[in-house]
Protein backbone atom coordinates (compact mmCIF):
# COMPACT_ATOMS: atom_id res chain seq x y z
CA UNK A 1 0.00 0.00 0.00
CA UNK A 2 1.28 3.31 -0.91
CA UNK A 3 2.12 6.24 1.39
CA UNK A 4 -1.42 8.26 1.89
CA UNK A 5 -1.90 12.32 1.44
CA UNK A 6 -1.69 12.67 5.09
CA UNK A 7 1.54 10.34 5.01
CA UNK A 8 3.06 12.61 2.36
CA UNK A 9 2.39 15.65 4.29
CA UNK A 10 4.19 14.19 7.61
CA UNK A 11 7.33 13.15 5.73
CA UNK A 12 7.31 16.72 4.25
CA UNK A 13 6.69 16.25 0.68
CA UNK A 14 5.45 19.17 -1.17
CA UNK A 15 1.65 17.97 -2.14
CA UNK A 16 0.00 18.76 -5.18
CA UNK A 17 -3.45 18.35 -5.23
CA UNK A 18 -6.33 18.99 -7.57
CA UNK A 19 -9.97 19.61 -7.75
CA UNK A 20 -13.17 17.35 -9.63
CA UNK A 21 -16.36 19.10 -9.27
CA UNK A 22 -18.80 16.25 -9.67
CA UNK A 23 -21.40 16.70 -12.95
CA UNK A 24 -24.55 16.98 -12.86
CA UNK A 25 -25.29 13.16 -14.23
CA UNK A 26 -26.40 9.93 -13.01
CA UNK A 27 -23.41 8.29 -15.24
CA UNK A 28 -20.50 7.92 -12.79
CA UNK A 29 -18.49 7.26 -15.91
CA UNK A 30 -18.66 11.33 -16.38
CA UNK A 31 -17.10 11.71 -12.85
CA UNK A 32 -14.24 9.32 -13.75
CA UNK A 33 -13.73 10.87 -17.10
CA UNK A 34 -12.28 14.21 -14.91
CA UNK A 35 -10.93 11.90 -12.24
CA UNK A 36 -8.59 9.53 -13.84
CA UNK A 37 -6.26 12.35 -15.72
CA UNK A 38 -5.52 13.01 -12.11
CA UNK A 39 -4.64 9.06 -10.98
CA UNK A 40 -0.80 9.05 -10.38
CA UNK A 41 -0.14 12.80 -10.95
CA UNK A 42 -2.29 14.36 -7.82
CA UNK A 43 -1.61 13.38 -4.33
CA UNK A 44 -5.11 13.81 -3.95
CA UNK A 45 -7.90 15.05 -5.61
CA UNK A 46 -11.09 17.29 -4.07
CA UNK A 47 -14.74 16.36 -4.89
CA UNK A 48 -16.65 19.51 -4.24
CA UNK A 49 -20.11 19.51 -2.40
CA UNK A 50 -22.92 21.56 -4.36
CA UNK A 51 -20.41 24.12 -5.70
CA UNK A 52 -21.87 27.42 -7.13
CA UNK A 53 -25.08 26.24 -4.85
CA UNK A 54 -25.84 24.09 -8.00
CA UNK A 55 -26.97 20.03 -7.70
CA UNK A 56 -24.55 17.61 -8.72
CA UNK A 57 -24.04 14.13 -8.33
CA UNK A 58 -23.46 13.40 -4.54
CA UNK A 59 -20.05 14.32 -3.50
CA UNK A 60 -20.26 11.37 -0.81
CA UNK A 61 -20.91 9.10 -3.55
CA UNK A 62 -18.29 10.77 -6.00
CA UNK A 63 -15.60 10.26 -3.34
CA UNK A 64 -16.82 7.04 -2.56
CA UNK A 65 -16.29 5.90 -6.46
CA UNK A 66 -12.40 7.55 -6.56
CA UNK A 67 -11.11 5.39 -4.07
CA UNK A 68 -12.72 2.44 -5.46
CA UNK A 69 -10.64 3.87 -8.49
CA UNK A 70 -7.38 4.20 -6.94
CA UNK A 71 -7.62 7.66 -6.30
CA UNK A 72 -7.58 9.26 -2.88
CA UNK A 73 -10.16 11.75 -2.41
CA UNK A 74 -10.69 14.82 -0.11
CA UNK A 75 -14.53 14.86 0.36
CA UNK A 76 -15.58 18.88 0.72
CA UNK A 77 -18.55 19.57 3.21
CA UNK A 78 -20.30 22.14 3.42
CA UNK A 79 -23.02 23.43 5.67
CA UNK A 80 -25.61 24.83 3.73
CA UNK A 81 -27.27 22.16 2.61
CA UNK A 82 -28.07 19.88 5.55
CA UNK A 83 -28.48 19.86 9.21
CA UNK A 84 -26.36 18.44 12.36
CA UNK A 85 -28.13 14.90 11.72
CA UNK A 86 -27.96 14.71 7.82
CA UNK A 87 -23.96 15.95 7.71
CA UNK A 88 -23.37 12.88 10.96
CA UNK A 89 -24.44 10.28 8.91
CA UNK A 90 -23.00 11.08 5.70
CA UNK A 91 -19.62 11.64 8.22
CA UNK A 92 -20.53 8.41 8.98
CA UNK A 93 -21.17 7.30 5.37
CA UNK A 94 -17.59 8.84 4.37
CA UNK A 95 -15.78 6.68 6.51
CA UNK A 96 -17.42 3.54 5.73
CA UNK A 97 -16.34 4.33 1.72
CA UNK A 98 -12.88 4.59 3.09
CA UNK A 99 -12.98 8.66 2.54
CA UNK A 100 -10.49 9.97 4.91
CA UNK A 101 -9.33 13.50 3.74
CA UNK A 102 -12.25 15.91 4.61
CA UNK A 103 -12.48 19.84 3.87
CA UNK A 104 -15.02 21.85 6.26
CA UNK A 105 -16.31 24.66 4.95
CA UNK A 106 -19.41 27.22 4.99
CA UNK A 107 -20.97 26.36 1.02
CA UNK A 108 -21.89 29.20 -0.91
CA UNK A 109 -25.40 31.14 -0.35
CA UNK A 110 -28.44 29.48 -2.22
CA UNK A 111 -28.54 33.00 -4.16
CA UNK A 112 -25.68 32.40 -5.84
CA UNK A 113 -26.74 29.75 -7.49
CA UNK A 114 -29.66 28.46 -10.16
CA UNK A 115 -31.74 27.96 -7.72
CA UNK A 116 -31.76 30.94 -5.73
CA UNK A 117 -35.11 30.15 -3.72
CA UNK A 118 -33.56 27.28 -2.28
CA UNK A 119 -33.79 27.43 1.76
CA UNK A 120 -30.54 27.27 3.06
CA UNK A 121 -30.06 25.49 6.72
CA UNK A 122 -26.28 26.51 7.89
CA UNK A 123 -27.25 24.68 11.15
CA UNK A 124 -23.53 24.19 11.81
CA UNK A 125 -20.51 26.37 10.76
CA UNK A 126 -17.38 25.47 9.67
CA UNK A 127 -15.54 25.22 12.78
CA UNK A 128 -18.52 23.17 14.74
CA UNK A 129 -18.42 20.55 11.51
CA UNK A 130 -14.51 20.12 11.91
CA UNK A 131 -15.06 19.81 16.05
CA UNK A 132 -18.26 17.23 15.70
CA UNK A 133 -15.77 15.18 12.73
CA UNK A 134 -12.99 15.36 15.68
CA UNK A 135 -14.93 14.32 18.60
CA UNK A 136 -16.65 11.02 16.43
CA UNK A 137 -13.28 9.93 15.40
CA UNK A 138 -11.18 10.56 18.65
CA UNK A 139 -14.19 9.46 21.48
CA UNK A 140 -16.09 7.00 18.67
CA UNK A 141 -19.31 8.86 19.92
CA UNK A 142 -21.91 10.85 18.09
CA UNK A 143 -22.36 14.56 19.96
CA UNK A 144 -25.15 12.55 21.45
CA UNK A 145 -22.64 10.54 23.33
CA UNK A 146 -24.26 7.30 20.66
CA UNK A 147 -21.46 4.77 20.38
CA UNK A 148 -20.66 4.47 16.79
CA UNK A 149 -19.31 1.02 14.93
CA UNK A 150 -16.20 0.96 13.36
CA UNK A 151 -13.64 3.57 13.22
CA UNK A 152 -13.73 6.98 11.30
CA UNK A 153 -10.17 8.09 10.63
CA UNK A 154 -10.44 11.48 9.11
CA UNK A 155 -7.65 13.55 8.29
CA UNK A 156 -9.74 16.95 8.34
CA UNK A 157 -8.72 20.43 6.72
CA UNK A 158 -10.25 23.53 6.50
CA UNK A 159 -10.15 26.33 4.40
CA UNK A 160 -8.75 30.00 4.67
CA UNK A 161 -8.03 33.38 2.54
CA UNK A 162 -3.60 34.15 2.45
CA UNK A 163 -3.75 37.94 2.66
CA UNK A 164 -0.83 40.34 2.81
CA UNK A 165 -1.41 40.81 6.78
CA UNK A 166 -1.26 44.49 7.77
CA UNK A 167 0.31 45.58 11.30
CA UNK A 168 -1.63 43.84 14.32
CA UNK A 169 -3.91 41.41 11.66
CA UNK A 170 -4.18 38.18 13.45
CA UNK A 171 -5.72 34.57 11.93
CA UNK A 172 -8.51 34.14 14.35
CA UNK A 173 -10.62 32.84 12.28
CA UNK A 174 -7.65 29.97 11.39
CA UNK A 175 -6.40 29.73 14.68
CA UNK A 176 -10.36 28.80 15.80
CA UNK A 177 -10.26 25.95 12.93
CA UNK A 178 -7.14 24.28 14.46
CA UNK A 179 -8.81 24.78 17.54
CA UNK A 180 -11.78 22.66 16.57
CA UNK A 181 -9.80 20.09 15.17
CA UNK A 182 -7.73 21.11 11.51
CA UNK A 183 -4.63 19.32 10.46
CA UNK A 184 -4.20 20.42 6.99
CA UNK A 185 -6.00 23.85 5.36
CA UNK A 186 -6.56 24.56 1.46
CA UNK A 187 -6.34 27.70 0.24
CA UNK A 188 -7.96 30.61 -1.80
CA UNK A 189 -6.49 31.17 -5.50
CA UNK A 190 -3.35 33.18 -4.41
CA UNK A 191 -0.90 34.18 -6.94
CA UNK A 192 1.60 36.28 -5.61
CA UNK A 193 4.41 34.47 -3.60
CA UNK A 194 5.30 37.73 -2.03
CA UNK A 195 1.94 37.54 -0.31
CA UNK A 196 2.21 34.17 0.41
CA UNK A 197 5.83 34.33 2.46
CA UNK A 198 4.19 37.24 4.75
CA UNK A 199 0.79 35.45 5.79
CA UNK A 200 2.94 32.43 6.62
CA UNK A 201 5.45 34.82 8.24
CA UNK A 202 2.77 36.13 10.49
CA UNK A 203 1.24 32.41 10.70
CA UNK A 204 4.88 31.58 12.57
CA UNK A 205 5.34 34.41 14.71
CA UNK A 206 1.25 33.43 15.61
CA UNK A 207 2.13 29.81 16.38
CA UNK A 208 0.48 28.38 14.16
CA UNK A 209 2.43 27.55 11.06
CA UNK A 210 3.91 24.17 12.57
CA UNK A 211 0.81 23.16 13.25
CA UNK A 212 -1.04 23.02 10.17
CA UNK A 213 -0.14 21.46 6.65
CA UNK A 214 -0.90 24.80 4.48
CA UNK A 215 -1.47 24.47 0.79
CA UNK A 216 -1.92 27.44 -1.14
CA UNK A 217 -4.40 27.98 -4.00
CA UNK A 218 -3.41 28.13 -7.62
CA UNK A 219 -4.74 28.57 -10.85
CA UNK A 220 -3.72 27.84 -14.62
CA UNK A 221 -5.38 30.95 -16.00
CA UNK A 222 -6.86 30.61 -19.84
CA UNK A 223 -7.21 34.12 -20.42
CA UNK A 224 -6.80 37.38 -19.73
CA UNK A 225 -10.51 37.69 -19.22
CA UNK A 226 -10.90 34.60 -17.40
CA UNK A 227 -8.43 36.17 -15.06
CA UNK A 228 -10.25 39.24 -14.32
CA UNK A 229 -13.42 37.40 -13.62
CA UNK A 230 -11.66 34.73 -11.64
CA UNK A 231 -9.84 38.13 -9.01
CA UNK A 232 -13.11 39.87 -9.28
CA UNK A 233 -15.20 37.44 -8.00
CA UNK A 234 -13.71 34.85 -6.24
CA UNK A 235 -13.64 36.22 -2.80
CA UNK A 236 -9.58 36.36 -1.06
CA UNK A 237 -8.20 35.76 -4.64
CA UNK A 238 -5.06 37.38 -5.11
CA UNK A 239 -4.13 37.36 -8.79
CA UNK A 240 -1.12 40.59 -9.61
CA UNK A 241 -2.00 42.85 -12.22
CA UNK A 242 1.38 42.18 -13.65
CA UNK A 243 0.36 38.18 -14.04
CA UNK A 244 -3.21 39.76 -16.17
CA UNK A 245 -1.05 42.35 -18.56
CA UNK A 246 1.43 38.93 -19.31
CA UNK A 247 -1.66 36.85 -20.43
CA UNK A 248 -3.23 39.93 -22.67
CA UNK A 249 0.03 40.01 -24.26
CA UNK A 250 0.83 35.93 -25.08
CA UNK A 251 0.47 34.97 -28.08
CA UNK A 252 -1.07 31.64 -26.55
CA UNK A 253 -2.64 32.43 -23.73
CA UNK A 254 -3.05 28.77 -22.54
CA UNK A 255 0.43 27.97 -22.72
CA UNK A 256 1.37 31.66 -20.77
CA UNK A 257 -0.97 30.73 -18.16
CA UNK A 258 0.54 27.29 -17.55
CA UNK A 259 4.01 28.91 -17.77
CA UNK A 260 2.78 31.23 -14.77
CA UNK A 261 1.31 29.02 -12.58
CA UNK A 262 4.16 26.55 -12.90
CA UNK A 263 6.38 29.53 -11.76
CA UNK A 264 4.55 30.50 -9.16
CA UNK A 265 4.62 26.82 -7.82
CA UNK A 266 8.14 27.10 -7.96
CA UNK A 267 8.69 30.03 -6.09
CA UNK A 268 5.60 29.08 -3.34
CA UNK A 269 7.50 25.56 -2.98
CA UNK A 270 10.17 27.30 -1.26
CA UNK A 271 8.85 29.35 0.68
CA UNK A 272 9.26 28.01 4.59
CA UNK A 273 5.88 26.34 6.18
CA UNK A 274 4.64 25.73 2.59
CA UNK A 275 3.11 22.20 2.83
CA UNK A 276 2.04 22.41 -1.19
CA UNK A 277 -0.48 23.79 -3.50
CA UNK A 278 -3.92 23.17 -4.52
CA UNK A 279 -4.59 23.07 -8.06
CA UNK A 280 -8.44 24.30 -9.43
CA UNK A 281 -9.10 25.47 -12.78
CA UNK A 282 -12.73 27.11 -12.86
CA UNK A 283 -14.35 25.59 -16.10
CA UNK A 284 -11.07 24.27 -17.53
CA UNK A 285 -10.32 20.76 -15.27
CA UNK A 286 -8.23 19.36 -18.75
CA UNK A 287 -5.67 21.82 -18.05
CA UNK A 288 -5.16 20.34 -14.26
CA UNK A 289 -3.49 17.29 -15.19
CA UNK A 290 -1.31 19.03 -17.32
CA UNK A 291 -0.66 21.66 -15.23
CA UNK A 292 0.40 19.48 -12.31
CA UNK A 293 2.76 16.94 -15.03
CA UNK A 294 4.75 20.00 -15.89
CA UNK A 295 5.02 21.44 -12.42
CA UNK A 296 6.61 17.48 -11.40
CA UNK A 297 9.28 17.89 -14.53
CA UNK A 298 9.97 21.23 -13.66
CA UNK A 299 10.63 21.29 -9.91
CA UNK A 300 13.39 18.91 -9.02
CA UNK A 301 12.27 16.17 -5.77
CA UNK A 302 8.75 16.09 -7.23
CA UNK A 303 9.14 13.46 -10.37
CA UNK A 304 6.80 10.50 -8.11
CA UNK A 305 3.58 10.45 -6.88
Amino acid sequence: MGMTFQDKLRAGRFALTAEVTPPVSADAGELLAKALPLKGLADAVNITDGAGARPHLASVVAASLLVQNGIEPILQFTCRDRNRIALQSDLLGAAAAGVRNLLMLRGDDPSAGDQPDAKPVFDLDARQLLETARKLRDTGELPSGRKIGGKADFFLGGADNPIDPPAGWEPKALRAKLDAGAQFVQTQFCMDAGVVRRYMARLAEQGIADKLYVLIGVVPLRSAKSARWIKEKLFGTVIPDALIERMENANDPVAEGIRICTETVRELSEVPGIAGVHVMAPNNDAAVPQVISTVRESIKGLAAV
